[in-house]
């Protein structure tokens, strides 16, 4: 009978009884391992989602840096052009010594002592108040459209033969202030010829060497060593400028004809011939064709 209430007694307290809270220790183990599981949880969809940002970023990269091989072609296409060759006539040196400026060149008191290489292009040179002592048909033989040469106060004393021979547009040539004994072949339109303070001869001077240059109108070859005044000049001649050299004698043919009385020059506007040992005085028929006598002494 005790047994039976004693049982009866346990099954009537036991709904009463509550399980004790777990420790301190188990709470924290627990609490550990659900954070331990949400942060793996978290990291791990971090992850994929970096992941996935990463790859779609690395895609967008790829297309950007590496475009399709077209694209890239097109792009050095436009952004990179070839250099352009160097021309045949470019001559960088010449122009870096000398100042080349639109078909002219100026190589004026720069030491050199030959004609330097010329633009094929080249109209003018100016090779003033250098050391040059030769010039040859090489210097411009690839260069024909010459208009204008200036070696004014160089050293030159010869001048090949067929040196201006392929000239034919060359309209001004001074070779003033050098040391030439003789005259080179000169070209056909020159309309001046300035050649004054050398060393020049009557014997440097051939018989024709003015006849056939029609357009000639200036020629300049005082403080020379002239004996006599050049043969066959030209009827186109303005001025004639011959003072301060050896010449002693002139003939009635020399700038008129002798056996024209009628006739006359009249281009002629100015002819100097002072300091020579000639009186003019005593050849007054040497003038009688020219409306200006010339300059110099007449007693």
């Amino acid at each position: 009978m005790k047994t039976l209430k004693s049982t009866l007694l346990l099954f009537l307290f036991v709904p009463l009884i509550k399980p004790a809270p777990p420790s301190q220790e188990d709470s924290r183990i627990i609490y550990d391992y659900g954070t331990d599981n949400f942060e793996e949880s978290l990291f791990s969809r971090d992850y994929e989602d970096k992941s996935l940002d990463g790859k779609s970023i690395k895609e967008k990269e790829t297309t950007i840096i590496i475009p399709d091989e077209k694209g890239f072609q097109l792009q050095k296409d436009e952004s990179t052009k070839p250099l352009s060759p160097k021309k045949e006539n470019d001559e960088m040196p010449t122009c870096l010594l000398c100042v080349c400026l639109s078909g002219s060149v100026y190589c004026e008191e720069v030491d050199i002592d030959a004609v330097p290489p010329l633009p094929k292009e080249s109209a003018y040179l100016y090779a003033r108040f250098n050391k040059i002592k030769k010039l040859t048909a090489k210097d411009f033989a690839d260069i024909p459209n010459l208009r204008r040469l200036d070696f004014t106060g160089n050293l030159i004393e010869d001048i090949e033969d067929g040196t201006f021979s392929k000239l034919s547009l060359l309209e001004e040539l001074t070779l003033a202030e050098n040391q030439l004994l003789k005259l080179p072949v000169l070209p056909p339109k020159l309309t001046l010829f300035n050649a004054k303070y050398n060393k020049i001869k009557s014997r440097g001077i051939k018989a024709n060497t003015f006849k056939k240059l029609n357009n000639l109108s200036f020629l300049y070859l005082d403080h020379n060593a002239l004996e006599s005044v050049p043969l066959n000049l030209p009827e186109s001649l303005r001025v004639i400028h011959l003072q301060f050299n050896n010449i002693t004698s002139i003939t009635d043919d020399t700038f008129c004809k002798a056996n024209d009385t009628s006739y006359i020059r009249d281009r002629i506007e100015e002819i100097r011939l002072e300091g020579n040992p000639i009186i003019l005085g005593k050849h007054p028929n040497s003038f009688i064709c020219l409306k200006r006598l010339p300059v110099g002494s007449y007693i």
